[in-house]
């Protein structure tokens, strides 16, 4: 990745120790309670490579249950999480895993809720320094997602014209793409599609795109809600 300016090394008004193991946890644990709906009830954390190194002198297991809790980088809350997490009932597990990604400082979460309706979501995210992240796979799919712009995702059949409605709407709605992601299942099977605008979208909007044929579930990121809050 190719840093814009020196913000994006020195990272974000944040609660160290470090920008890539504490914001950039942080971030990666907030995309993932924003795409679930809220907090978890239960949480898998798996630690590869520096992470699983140094995860806990480094805070980023504290760090990423931050996220999850919804707090932001710069949150005075983020030293007590687990306290936090264990006192509103939240299940969670460390581990470290095995096996090699592309980069060193990678985190797989497994999360599910029981109510209103079960549901489960897994994804894996890097934090690829000065506290910016890419999630790299969400739900068993190829994605690429940094959180830095409101971003849609998007889980529908994979059906000639899905994609040109999508964008056929977004245009007619003057909404800019930054970049968009897509991955199948396989042929004629379920595809996933993310989408980095340069706007948020209106709820009457994302209730269009939920009526576009084969649309099956529709997801939303926006990080600028909750940054540089000081509180979450």
């Amino acid at each position: 990745m190719r840093f814009k300016d020196v913000f994006s090394i020195i990272g974000p008004s944040m609660v160290g120790p470090s920008s890539s193991h504490t914001a950039g946890a942080v971030r990666i644990g907030l995309v993932a309670s924003q795409l679930l709906g809220g907090v978890p009830d239960q949480a898998e954390i798996i630690f590869f490579g520096s992470f699983a190194a140094t995860y806990q002198g480094h805070g980023t297991d504290i760090a990423i249950v931050s996220g999850l809790l919804g707090f932001a980088t710069d949150d005075y809350r983020i030293p007590q999480a687990l306290a936090i997490a264990s006192d509103r009932g939240v299940a969670i597990s460390f581990e470290q895993g095995k096996g090699l990604f592309s980069h060193p400082n990678t985190v797989k979460l497994v999360l599910s809720v029981n109510q209103p309706v079960p549901q489960q979501l897994s994804l894996i995210g890097t934090s690829i320094g000065g506290g910016n992240i890419e999630i790299v796979e969400l739900n068993e799919f190829a994605v690429k997602l940094t959180g830095n712009y409101p971003t849609l995702v998007i889980r529908h059949a994979d059906r000639p014209g899905v994609i040109a409605d999508l964008t056929s709407l977004l245009k007619s709605e003057s909404v800019n793409i930054g970049h968009m992601s897509v991955d199948r299942k396989g042929r004629s099977g379920d595809a996933l599609t993310v989408l980095e605008l340069d706007a948020a979208l209106s709820a009457p909007l994302l209730d269009t795109i939920r009526e576009i044929n084969h649309v099956q579930t529709i997801y939303t990121v926006d990080l600028s809600q909750t940054e540089g809050t000081g509180t979450s």
